[in-house]
């Protein structure tokens, strides 16, 4: 499984910005995929995830701000960011989750850069 993220850069507090994340190779139907970020000295932390039926779930200091989707006949899973903040500066990596054994994938990330 290949996941490649795109869309971050750097953008001024209040900005917008939307991650992409397309995954190809061994993927099953039913899947979960989120969006996890970890900024320097600190630990990867969740920030959404959405399954492929479409539920969704996101860390608190998100809620109302970030916003994720996915195509499933694409593969990919999105990551809309409004009312961006300098404490949302990390790197934002995609993850897939899957069973029958084939278990979590990450990409390699992508960095997004808020400034005041």
């Amino acid at each position: 499984v290949q996941l490649v993220e795109s869309g971050g850069g750097v953008v001024q507090a209040g900005g917008s910005l939307r991650l992409s994340c397309a995954a190809s190779g061994s993927i099953f139907t039913i899947n979960v995929m989120g969006w996890y970020r970890q900024a320097p000295g600190k630990q990867r932390e969740s920030v959404a995830s959405i399954t492929s039926g479409g539920s969704t779930s996101y860390a608190d200091s998100v809620k109302g701000r970030f916003t994720i989707s996915r195509d499933n006949a694409k593969n990919t899973v999105y990551l809309q960011m409004n009312s961006l903040k300098p404490e949302d500066t990390a790197i934002y990596y995609c993850k897939l989750m899957q069973g029958g054994g084939l278990g979590n994938s990450w990409g390699r990330g992508t960095q997004v850069t808020v400034s005041s």
